[in-house]
């Protein structure tokens, strides 16, 4: 385990030290509360079920990381950075041939991006495609400013393509901005013609934090889809009166109405049909099964300032409430104490609701009690499946069902991943990835699958190094153009499911972690309500990525990337100015 301090701001543990590495000072992160949108139609369409794939080749391009940087070890995949003193930055360039992911048809963007978006997750979006109000926010002190229909902008006609030249005049002073320190890498293009317009150092692996989210979004919508939902089922025992309690994956399980995620399934709920199964015979002993997740429980890479029970995410595991929180509570600041154990107080509290005194224990179901366990009969229908009278009212075989609950739409959960940088969903996302694809639900399996499914949509993922599906390793790596590329495909409309991560992410100074940036007066304030974007804050790290419009009306992908950063506050605002310069670029 590695040595570090403890957070001291909510997104993605900022300010706490990396792997033998100092911690910079504190930082102030703001996030609004995340609207529930109604539930999509087909919510409970099957998933798709991916191929499996070869792991992706590991690049020879990372540089190494400044003093302070990741502890060197052996990880389970893929290189340690070496330490050693940054290599010079390359001459920045203007580069324009770059279009694997061009979107084709402009005037298709929108309407493939809007029909995806308003047919399978009506919320934030759709208003800002013209199909109804924005989706409403806390309710602030002072007004909050509406947000750009920043999607809509993309169309031929729509505002003036600014040259490299005149981006690099407006820009390249502020990317050598010394908070900012050495390690800096830029991408930016535009969003219809996928031409890239300006890029410094982008083909390079930084470290992203969390902008790895952004990937993790991509991926997961393309193999699951959003409609997927996740399913926590409860089983009968080996023994009589001996419930399985079997994790899903969902993280967003709550215990009763005091939920942190609006519409999560519920353990009283899945108590109520348990006990309605039994016919009144109440259950004695409750096992979990947690066989879904494998392997490590947390990440190669991470501080443990960050982990549980009082960092920033919590062991990694098929089974917990409240993306393991104790209290379904999200703490914009400091800490957000967790559980040591989520699975198994889990399963503690769903005891607790059925009336269980007896200890709580792991365990294994039992397999169904037909040939195909998707088809399991429920105890009420147990008498047909079980001649014999074994599976008497009470007394259902073992294997049987007795309740399940499901999660919301996963486009919902996503939202909630992006809005909060929520690293506990992040993990679990990436899980369902290698699931899908047919791998362990493993750290590893999860990292392989994401890059191979990158490689299958046809971005490169030989510009992705990942350790987790977080950022909070300080292993991950990524090259801003990938990031600026994934962007271009999802606003594309050529997938239109990962279309759906703009609705999650954050605006500036308007929502989630951006709540608090671009609200200063000028020159940054030119990008309050005009810029969506990811960010990304570890100590020594700073990165965003997302979506802006220029004052001339153009659409505009950018990913900044700055893992050898001075003091955050000062980073943060360093890289805020470079974002807010290319919204007010008149070039």
């Amino acid at each position: 385990m590695y040595g570090g301090v403890s957070a001291s701001s909510g997104e993605n543990g900022a300010d706490s030290a990396p792997p033998g590495g100092p911690a910079s000072g504190p930082a102030v992160t703001g996030r609004a509360a995340v609207p529930a949108p109604p539930d999509p139609p087909n919510a409970a369409a099957p998933p798709p079920v991916g191929a499996t794939y070869g792991r992706a080749a590991v690049p020879m391009r990372r540089e190494p990381t400044a003093p302070g940087g990741p502890a060197q070890q052996s990880p389970t995949s893929g290189p340690a950075p070496t330490p050693g003193p940054p290599t010079p930055e390359p001459a920045v360039g203007v580069r324009r041939t770059r279009v694997w992911w061009v979107s084709g048809i402009a005037s298709a963007l929108v309407l493939a991006v809007a029909s995806a978006l308003l047919l399978v997750r009506p919320g934030p979006l759709a208003g800002w495609l013209g199909a109804g109000p924005a989706a409403s926010q806390t309710a602030t002190a002072n007004p909050e400013p509406a947000p750009t229909p920043v999607l809509a902008a993309a169309n031929a006609e729509s505002g003036v393509v600014p040259t490299g030249a005149g981006i690099a005049a407006a820009i390249e002073p502020l990317v050598k901005a010394k908070a900012l320190g050495t390690g800096v890498g830029v991408s930016v293009v535009d969003a219809v013609t996928g031409e890239a317009l300006y890029q410094h150092d982008a083909d390079n692996l930084r470290t992203p934090a969390s902008t790895t989210k952004l990937i993790t979004a991509a991926t997961v919508l393309a193999a699951r889809g959003p409609a997927y939902r996740l399913t926590t089922r409860v089983v009968a025992g080996d023994e009589p009166g001996e419930v399985v309690l079997i994790g899903g994956g969902d993280p967003t399980l709550a215990v009763d109405e005091n939920a942190q995620f609006p519409g999560a399934a519920r353990l009283d709920r899945l108590a109520a049909q348990v006990t309605k199964a039994l016919g009144g015979h109440a259950p004695t002993k409750v096992l979990i099964d947690t066989s879904l997740f494998v392997g490590p429980t947390t990440g190669t890479g991470w501080s443990s300032g960050l982990i549980s029970p009082e960092g920033q995410v919590a062991a990694i595991q098929s089974l917990m409430t409240n993306a393991g929180r104790r209290k379904p509570v999200h703490h914009e600041y400091g800490g957000d104490p967790r559980y040591s154990d989520p699975a198994l107080s889990a399963g503690r509290l769903f005891a607790e609701q059925l009336g269980v005194n007896a200890p709580v224990k792991r365990g294994k179901a039992p397999a169904a009690p037909t040939s195909d366990a998707s088809t399991a009969t429920p105890a009420s229908d147990a008498s047909a499946a079980d001649p014999d009278g074994s599976a008497a009212a009470g007394n259902p075989a073992p294997g049987t069902e007795l309740g399940s609950v499901q999660s919301p739409p996963l486009v919902h959960i996503v939202d909630w991943m992006l809005q909060q940088s929520d690293n506990v969903i992040a993990e679990t996302m990436g899980r369902q990835v290698a699931l899908a694809a047919g791998r362990p639900a493993s750290f590893e399996g999860a990292t392989q699958s994401m890059i191979a499914k990158l490689n299958e949509l046809g971005l490169p993922g030989d510009e992705a190094d990942l350790y987790d599906a977080s950022g909070l390793s300080y292993h991950d790596g990524i090259s801003p153009t990938l990031l600026t590329g994934l962007l271009a495909m999802a606003a594309g409309g050529g997938q239109p499911v990962m279309g759906s991560i703009f609705g999650g992410l954050p605006v500036a100074g308007w929502s989630g972690t951006l709540e608090d940036r671009f609200a200063t007066p000028t020159p940054n304030r030119v990008g309050q309500g005009v810029v969506r974007a990811k960010t990304g804050s570890l100590s020594g790290v700073n990165t965003m990525a997302g979506e802006l419009v220029t004052k001339d009306g153009r659409l505009l992908m950018f990913a900044v990337l700055a893992d050898q950063t001075g003091p955050t506050s000062a980073a943060r605002s360093a890289l805020d100015k470079i974002v807010a310069g290319l919204v007010g670029c008149g070039c």
